[in-house]
Protein backbone atom coordinates (compact mmCIF):
# COMPACT_ATOMS: atom_id res chain seq x y z
CA UNK A 1 0.00 0.00 0.00
CA UNK A 2 3.00 2.46 0.05
CA UNK A 3 2.42 3.03 -3.50
CA UNK A 4 -0.76 4.63 -2.70
CA UNK A 5 -1.38 8.40 -2.63
CA UNK A 6 -3.20 10.23 -0.20
CA UNK A 7 -6.30 11.89 -0.98
CA UNK A 8 -4.78 15.03 0.14
CA UNK A 9 -1.69 14.50 -1.94
CA UNK A 10 -3.53 13.57 -5.18
CA UNK A 11 -5.92 16.38 -5.65
CA UNK A 12 -3.14 18.90 -4.88
CA UNK A 13 -0.73 17.17 -7.33
CA UNK A 14 -3.93 17.10 -9.51
CA UNK A 15 -4.85 20.65 -9.03
CA UNK A 16 -1.29 21.59 -9.86
CA UNK A 17 -1.47 20.23 -13.55
CA UNK A 18 -5.02 22.33 -13.98
CA UNK A 19 -4.97 24.08 -17.09
CA UNK A 20 -4.95 28.14 -16.79
CA UNK A 21 -7.67 29.15 -19.13
CA UNK A 22 -7.60 32.20 -21.19
CA UNK A 23 -9.72 35.11 -20.35
CA UNK A 24 -13.43 36.32 -21.65
CA UNK A 25 -15.83 38.47 -20.75
CA UNK A 26 -19.56 37.78 -20.81
CA UNK A 27 -22.72 39.61 -19.59
CA UNK A 28 -25.13 37.61 -16.99
CA UNK A 29 -27.08 36.02 -19.38
CA UNK A 30 -24.71 32.89 -19.02
CA UNK A 31 -26.05 30.68 -17.62
CA UNK A 32 -22.53 28.86 -16.59
CA UNK A 33 -21.34 29.07 -13.15
CA UNK A 34 -18.59 31.83 -13.53
CA UNK A 35 -15.46 32.77 -11.05
CA UNK A 36 -14.45 36.51 -11.49
CA UNK A 37 -10.80 37.01 -13.01
CA UNK A 38 -10.28 40.26 -11.12
CA UNK A 39 -11.30 42.53 -8.92
CA UNK A 40 -14.30 44.94 -9.97
CA UNK A 41 -14.37 48.48 -9.22
CA UNK A 42 -17.12 50.74 -9.19
CA UNK A 43 -17.55 52.76 -12.06
CA UNK A 44 -20.44 54.55 -10.98
CA UNK A 45 -21.84 55.43 -7.09
CA UNK A 46 -25.09 53.39 -5.96
CA UNK A 47 -27.29 55.29 -4.84
CA UNK A 48 -26.51 58.12 -6.66
CA UNK A 49 -28.32 60.61 -4.27
CA UNK A 50 -29.95 60.87 -1.13
CA UNK A 51 -33.33 58.78 -1.60
CA UNK A 52 -36.65 58.17 0.21
CA UNK A 53 -37.12 54.61 1.26
CA UNK A 54 -40.54 54.65 2.14
CA UNK A 55 -43.73 56.05 0.27
CA UNK A 56 -44.42 59.79 1.83
CA UNK A 57 -43.62 62.98 2.59
CA UNK A 58 -40.07 64.46 2.33
CA UNK A 59 -40.55 66.91 4.44
CA UNK A 60 -38.14 70.34 5.93
CA UNK A 61 -38.47 71.65 9.43
CA UNK A 62 -41.68 71.45 11.74
CA UNK A 63 -45.19 71.00 10.53
CA UNK A 64 -47.67 71.51 9.28
CA UNK A 65 -46.13 71.42 5.95
CA UNK A 66 -47.18 72.84 2.22
CA UNK A 67 -47.31 70.23 -0.52
CA UNK A 68 -45.49 71.84 -3.18
CA UNK A 69 -45.00 69.16 -5.79
CA UNK A 70 -44.26 65.71 -6.34
CA UNK A 71 -40.61 63.29 -6.40
CA UNK A 72 -40.84 60.08 -8.22
CA UNK A 73 -38.59 57.43 -8.89
CA UNK A 74 -36.88 58.65 -12.39
CA UNK A 75 -38.39 62.14 -12.07
CA UNK A 76 -37.24 63.80 -9.09
CA UNK A 77 -38.58 67.03 -8.22
CA UNK A 78 -36.65 70.00 -9.98
CA UNK A 79 -36.98 72.61 -6.86
CA UNK A 80 -35.68 73.23 -3.42
CA UNK A 81 -37.80 73.14 -0.34
CA UNK A 82 -38.52 75.62 2.30
CA UNK A 83 -38.95 74.78 6.15
CA UNK A 84 -42.88 74.03 6.04
CA UNK A 85 -42.95 72.69 3.03
CA UNK A 86 -43.04 69.05 1.28
CA UNK A 87 -43.33 67.10 -1.46
CA UNK A 88 -44.92 63.94 -2.15
CA UNK A 89 -42.50 61.18 -1.83
CA UNK A 90 -42.09 57.35 -3.11
CA UNK A 91 -39.68 55.00 -2.26
CA UNK A 92 -36.43 55.01 -4.53
CA UNK A 93 -36.92 59.01 -5.62
CA UNK A 94 -34.68 61.63 -4.96
CA UNK A 95 -34.51 63.47 -1.86
CA UNK A 96 -35.38 67.27 -2.83
CA UNK A 97 -33.15 69.91 -1.43
CA UNK A 98 -33.65 71.32 1.62
CA UNK A 99 -35.86 67.92 3.03
CA UNK A 100 -33.71 66.17 5.60
CA UNK A 101 -36.31 63.31 6.34
CA UNK A 102 -39.43 61.42 5.32
CA UNK A 103 -42.54 61.25 7.04
CA UNK A 104 -44.53 58.03 6.12
CA UNK A 105 -48.01 58.40 4.61
CA UNK A 106 -49.30 56.16 7.33
CA UNK A 107 -48.24 58.75 9.94
CA UNK A 108 -49.29 61.97 7.97
CA UNK A 109 -52.42 63.61 8.13
CA UNK A 110 -53.92 65.09 4.75
CA UNK A 111 -55.98 68.00 4.41
CA UNK A 112 -56.06 69.65 0.54
CA UNK A 113 -51.92 70.80 0.10
CA UNK A 114 -51.56 70.32 4.16
CA UNK A 115 -49.95 67.57 5.28
CA UNK A 116 -49.65 67.10 9.33
CA UNK A 117 -48.64 64.87 11.70
CA UNK A 118 -51.60 62.27 12.30
CA UNK A 119 -52.61 62.51 16.14
CA UNK A 120 -50.43 60.60 18.38
CA UNK A 121 -47.36 61.10 16.30
CA UNK A 122 -44.12 62.55 16.40
CA UNK A 123 -41.82 64.37 14.16
CA UNK A 124 -39.45 61.85 12.78
CA UNK A 125 -35.71 62.23 13.59
CA UNK A 126 -33.53 63.25 10.86
CA UNK A 127 -32.82 61.41 8.38
CA UNK A 128 -35.35 59.24 8.79
CA UNK A 129 -36.11 56.53 6.29
CA UNK A 130 -33.46 58.19 3.94
CA UNK A 131 -31.21 56.12 1.69
CA UNK A 132 -27.84 58.49 1.91
CA UNK A 133 -25.66 58.93 -1.53
CA UNK A 134 -22.69 55.82 -1.78
CA UNK A 135 -24.04 53.76 1.07
CA UNK A 136 -24.29 50.76 -0.78
CA UNK A 137 -20.73 51.22 -2.94
CA UNK A 138 -19.17 54.45 -4.44
CA UNK A 139 -16.76 55.01 -7.58
CA UNK A 140 -13.35 53.18 -7.25
CA UNK A 141 -14.55 51.22 -4.59
CA UNK A 142 -13.99 47.14 -4.95
CA UNK A 143 -17.43 45.75 -5.08
CA UNK A 144 -16.23 41.95 -5.80
CA UNK A 145 -12.98 40.44 -5.76
CA UNK A 146 -11.51 38.05 -7.89
CA UNK A 147 -12.70 34.13 -7.52
CA UNK A 148 -15.46 35.33 -6.33
CA UNK A 149 -18.56 32.87 -7.86
CA UNK A 150 -20.74 35.14 -10.00
CA UNK A 151 -24.30 34.03 -9.22
CA UNK A 152 -27.56 35.97 -9.43
CA UNK A 153 -26.89 38.66 -6.99
CA UNK A 154 -23.40 39.50 -7.93
CA UNK A 155 -23.94 39.57 -11.97
CA UNK A 156 -26.74 42.58 -10.50
CA UNK A 157 -24.33 44.37 -8.37
CA UNK A 158 -21.94 43.96 -11.00
CA UNK A 159 -24.60 45.56 -13.43
CA UNK A 160 -25.44 48.15 -11.03
CA UNK A 161 -22.02 49.01 -10.34
CA UNK A 162 -21.69 49.73 -14.25
CA UNK A 163 -19.95 46.66 -15.78
CA UNK A 164 -22.27 45.11 -18.97
CA UNK A 165 -19.77 42.45 -18.79
CA UNK A 166 -17.35 40.90 -16.73
CA UNK A 167 -13.86 38.98 -17.00
CA UNK A 168 -13.55 35.52 -15.97
CA UNK A 169 -11.86 32.02 -17.26
CA UNK A 170 -13.15 30.89 -20.72
CA UNK A 171 -15.00 27.12 -20.24
CA UNK A 172 -12.57 23.95 -20.64
CA UNK A 173 -13.28 21.87 -23.31
CA UNK A 174 -13.97 18.51 -21.86
CA UNK A 175 -14.10 15.21 -23.64
CA UNK A 176 -15.63 11.80 -21.32
CA UNK A 177 -14.32 8.39 -23.02
CA UNK A 178 -16.07 5.50 -20.93
CA UNK A 179 -14.38 1.84 -22.35
CA UNK A 180 -15.68 -1.21 -21.64
CA UNK A 181 -16.69 -4.33 -24.45
CA UNK A 182 -19.92 -4.82 -22.04
CA UNK A 183 -20.65 -1.31 -22.54
CA UNK A 184 -24.14 -0.59 -24.82
CA UNK A 185 -24.78 2.91 -26.12
CA UNK A 186 -28.49 2.18 -26.23
CA UNK A 187 -30.23 1.85 -22.83
CA UNK A 188 -33.08 -0.21 -24.25
CA UNK A 189 -31.14 -2.59 -26.77
CA UNK A 190 -28.70 -3.90 -24.22
CA UNK A 191 -27.53 -7.71 -25.06
CA UNK A 192 -27.66 -10.46 -22.38
CA UNK A 193 -23.67 -9.82 -22.15
CA UNK A 194 -23.96 -5.73 -22.08
CA UNK A 195 -24.96 -2.87 -19.76
CA UNK A 196 -26.06 0.05 -20.43
CA UNK A 197 -23.01 2.80 -20.67
CA UNK A 198 -23.87 5.29 -18.01
CA UNK A 199 -21.07 6.36 -16.61
CA UNK A 200 -20.29 9.22 -19.37
CA UNK A 201 -23.71 10.89 -18.94
CA UNK A 202 -23.47 10.93 -15.14
CA UNK A 203 -19.43 12.38 -14.86
CA UNK A 204 -20.84 14.75 -17.69
CA UNK A 205 -23.89 15.87 -15.80
CA UNK A 206 -21.61 16.39 -12.31
CA UNK A 207 -20.02 19.00 -14.50
CA UNK A 208 -22.51 20.42 -16.65
CA UNK A 209 -23.19 23.65 -14.52
CA UNK A 210 -19.22 24.54 -15.29
CA UNK A 211 -18.81 23.68 -18.66
CA UNK A 212 -21.88 23.04 -20.61
CA UNK A 213 -22.23 19.87 -22.74
CA UNK A 214 -19.03 17.50 -22.69
CA UNK A 215 -18.55 15.87 -25.95
CA UNK A 216 -18.72 11.97 -25.17
CA UNK A 217 -16.05 9.66 -27.11
CA UNK A 218 -17.86 6.53 -26.08
CA UNK A 219 -18.40 3.97 -25.16
CA UNK A 220 -15.11 2.56 -26.81
CA UNK A 221 -14.62 -1.57 -26.49
CA UNK A 222 -11.42 -2.83 -24.96
CA UNK A 223 -9.18 -2.97 -28.26
CA UNK A 224 -5.77 -0.62 -28.85
CA UNK A 225 -7.54 0.66 -31.97
CA UNK A 226 -10.59 1.38 -31.04
CA UNK A 227 -8.91 3.16 -28.10
CA UNK A 228 -6.60 5.21 -30.17
CA UNK A 229 -9.40 6.01 -32.88
CA UNK A 230 -11.27 7.69 -29.75
CA UNK A 231 -8.14 9.61 -28.59
CA UNK A 232 -7.73 10.88 -31.94
CA UNK A 233 -10.25 12.86 -31.25
CA UNK A 234 -9.47 14.11 -27.98
CA UNK A 235 -8.34 17.50 -28.44
CA UNK A 236 -9.96 19.61 -25.60
CA UNK A 237 -8.13 20.44 -22.28
CA UNK A 238 -9.28 18.20 -20.66
CA UNK A 239 -9.80 14.39 -20.87
CA UNK A 240 -12.08 11.97 -18.56
CA UNK A 241 -11.49 8.30 -19.10
CA UNK A 242 -14.25 5.79 -17.17
CA UNK A 243 -12.73 2.32 -16.79
CA UNK A 244 -10.12 0.26 -18.04
CA UNK A 245 -7.10 1.81 -16.39
CA UNK A 246 -6.06 -0.91 -14.07
CA UNK A 247 -3.89 -3.76 -14.93
CA UNK A 248 -6.24 -6.16 -15.96
CA UNK A 249 -5.63 -8.00 -19.36
CA UNK A 250 -8.64 -6.27 -20.92
CA UNK A 251 -7.42 -3.04 -19.02
CA UNK A 252 -5.85 -0.80 -21.95
CA UNK A 253 -6.32 2.94 -21.28
CA UNK A 254 -3.19 3.35 -19.90
CA UNK A 255 -1.19 1.58 -22.49
CA UNK A 256 -3.63 3.45 -25.56
CA UNK A 257 -2.70 6.84 -23.20
CA UNK A 258 0.86 6.21 -24.04
CA UNK A 259 1.14 5.23 -27.12
CA UNK A 260 -0.84 8.57 -28.01
CA UNK A 261 2.02 10.84 -26.26
CA UNK A 262 0.54 10.64 -22.21
CA UNK A 263 2.83 10.93 -19.24
CA UNK A 264 1.34 9.13 -16.55
CA UNK A 265 2.01 11.60 -13.36
CA UNK A 266 0.79 9.04 -10.35
CA UNK A 267 -1.84 5.37 -10.50
CA UNK A 268 -3.67 4.47 -7.40
CA UNK A 269 -5.30 6.65 -4.56
CA UNK A 270 -5.35 5.13 -0.61
CA UNK A 271 -9.32 5.34 -1.22
CA UNK A 272 -12.25 3.42 -1.11
CA UNK A 273 -14.12 3.82 -3.58
CA UNK A 274 -11.93 4.62 -6.17
CA UNK A 275 -8.35 3.18 -5.62
CA UNK A 276 -7.17 2.98 -9.39
CA UNK A 277 -7.59 6.38 -10.29
CA UNK A 278 -5.34 7.48 -12.65
CA UNK A 279 -4.04 11.06 -13.49
CA UNK A 280 -1.68 11.85 -16.80
CA UNK A 281 -0.80 14.81 -19.47
CA UNK A 282 -0.34 15.67 -22.82
CA UNK A 283 1.53 18.33 -24.91
CA UNK A 284 -0.30 18.59 -28.34
CA UNK A 285 0.34 21.49 -30.45
CA UNK A 286 -2.59 23.71 -28.93
CA UNK A 287 -1.26 23.34 -25.31
CA UNK A 288 -1.61 21.01 -22.55
CA UNK A 289 -4.13 18.61 -21.97
CA UNK A 290 -4.77 17.30 -18.59
CA UNK A 291 -6.02 13.28 -18.12
CA UNK A 292 -7.91 12.06 -15.30
CA UNK A 293 -8.72 8.37 -15.54
CA UNK A 294 -11.29 7.17 -13.28
CA UNK A 295 -12.22 3.79 -12.31
CA UNK A 296 -15.60 1.86 -14.33
CA UNK A 297 -17.65 0.58 -11.62
CA UNK A 298 -20.19 3.42 -11.73
CA UNK A 299 -20.50 4.56 -7.79
CA UNK A 300 -16.43 4.96 -8.02
CA UNK A 301 -16.59 6.19 -10.78
CA UNK A 302 -19.11 9.05 -9.37
CA UNK A 303 -17.33 9.35 -5.89
CA UNK A 304 -13.73 9.74 -7.68
CA UNK A 305 -15.73 12.53 -10.56
CA UNK A 306 -16.75 13.82 -7.45
CA UNK A 307 -13.81 13.94 -5.52
CA UNK A 308 -11.16 15.07 -8.65
CA UNK A 309 -12.99 15.71 -11.56
CA UNK A 310 -15.22 18.59 -10.02
CA UNK A 311 -12.17 20.06 -8.07
CA UNK A 312 -10.30 20.14 -11.21
CA UNK A 313 -13.14 21.56 -13.62
CA UNK A 314 -13.37 24.48 -10.50
CA UNK A 315 -9.68 25.18 -10.33
CA UNK A 316 -9.97 25.59 -13.99
CA UNK A 317 -12.71 27.75 -14.57
CA UNK A 318 -11.04 29.91 -11.59
CA UNK A 319 -12.67 28.69 -8.46
CA UNK A 320 -10.17 29.89 -5.66
CA UNK A 321 -11.51 26.95 -3.36
CA UNK A 322 -12.13 23.69 -5.38
CA UNK A 323 -12.31 21.44 -3.91
CA UNK A 324 -15.57 19.83 -2.13
CA UNK A 325 -16.19 21.41 1.67
CA UNK A 326 -17.17 18.76 4.20
CA UNK A 327 -19.52 19.66 7.16
CA UNK A 328 -20.01 17.39 10.74
CA UNK A 329 -23.60 15.78 10.77
CA UNK A 330 -24.56 13.33 13.73
CA UNK A 331 -24.48 9.60 12.88
CA UNK A 332 -27.84 8.53 13.64
CA UNK A 333 -26.89 4.47 13.50
CA UNK A 334 -23.11 2.60 14.30
CA UNK A 335 -20.40 2.51 11.87
CA UNK A 336 -17.80 0.41 11.68
CA UNK A 337 -13.88 0.78 12.12
CA UNK A 338 -12.04 1.64 9.08
CA UNK A 339 -8.78 0.06 7.23
CA UNK A 340 -5.99 1.27 5.21
CA UNK A 341 -7.93 3.51 2.82
CA UNK A 342 -9.93 6.39 3.68
CA UNK A 343 -13.58 5.49 3.22
CA UNK A 344 -16.62 7.50 0.96
CA UNK A 345 -19.94 6.50 2.52
CA UNK A 346 -22.67 6.60 0.34
CA UNK A 347 -25.20 8.04 3.12
CA UNK A 348 -28.35 10.34 3.09
CA UNK A 349 -28.87 13.24 5.40
CA UNK A 350 -31.84 15.25 6.73
CA UNK A 351 -29.05 18.36 7.21
CA UNK A 352 -28.64 17.09 10.59
CA UNK A 353 -28.72 13.61 10.93
CA UNK A 354 -27.08 11.21 8.84
CA UNK A 355 -27.52 7.11 8.09
CA UNK A 356 -25.71 5.03 5.69
CA UNK A 357 -27.61 4.11 1.84
CA UNK A 358 -29.07 0.79 1.38
CA UNK A 359 -25.54 -0.41 -0.07
CA UNK A 360 -22.18 0.48 0.10
CA UNK A 361 -21.39 -1.63 -3.42
CA UNK A 362 -19.48 0.39 -5.90
CA UNK A 363 -21.97 -1.22 -8.61
CA UNK A 364 -25.12 -0.02 -6.53
CA UNK A 365 -26.56 2.78 -8.79
CA UNK A 366 -29.59 2.53 -6.98
CA UNK A 367 -28.83 3.15 -3.60
CA UNK A 368 -25.65 5.57 -4.96
CA UNK A 369 -29.35 7.72 -6.88
CA UNK A 370 -30.68 7.24 -2.91
CA UNK A 371 -27.88 9.09 -1.35
CA UNK A 372 -27.22 12.48 -1.16
CA UNK A 373 -23.73 12.84 0.78
CA UNK A 374 -20.75 11.37 1.78
CA UNK A 375 -19.60 10.39 4.88
CA UNK A 376 -15.80 10.83 5.28
CA UNK A 377 -14.11 8.11 7.00
CA UNK A 378 -10.46 8.53 7.61
CA UNK A 379 -8.29 5.53 7.49
CA UNK A 380 -7.45 3.58 10.75
CA UNK A 381 -10.75 4.96 12.40
CA UNK A 382 -12.43 3.68 15.32
CA UNK A 383 -16.46 2.47 15.13
CA UNK A 384 -18.13 5.30 15.39
CA UNK A 385 -21.31 5.11 17.39
CA UNK A 386 -24.91 6.59 17.03
CA UNK A 387 -24.65 10.18 18.48
CA UNK A 388 -21.00 10.99 17.30
CA UNK A 389 -20.64 13.06 14.48
CA UNK A 390 -18.44 12.58 11.39
CA UNK A 391 -17.95 14.74 8.58
CA UNK A 392 -20.16 15.05 5.57
CA UNK A 393 -19.90 15.80 2.08
CA UNK A 394 -23.28 16.95 0.47
CA UNK A 395 -23.33 16.09 -3.17
CA UNK A 396 -25.66 18.71 -4.07
CA UNK A 397 -23.71 21.22 -3.38
CA UNK A 398 -20.37 19.80 -4.01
Amino acid sequence: MSDLLSLEEAQTRLLALAPQMPLVSSDGSDPLVRYLAKDLEARRTQPPADLSAMDGYAISGGGPWQRVGESRAGAPFAGSLEPGQCTRISTGAHMPRGADRVLIQENAEISGDCVALAPGESLPPAQRHVRKRGFDFTTGQTVLNQGAMLGPAQRALAIAAGHDSVLHRRTPRVHILDSGDELSPVADACGPDQIPASNGPMIGGLLRPYIGEAQRLGPVADDMDALASALARADGDILITSGGASVGDHDLVQAALREWGADIDFWRVAIKPGKPLMVATRKPDHGKQVILGLPGNPVSSFVTAFLFALPLVRATVGDPSPLPRSANHIASEALPATGKRREFLRAVTDGVQVRLAASQDSSALMALAQANCLIDRPPFSDPVSAGETVPVYNLQSG
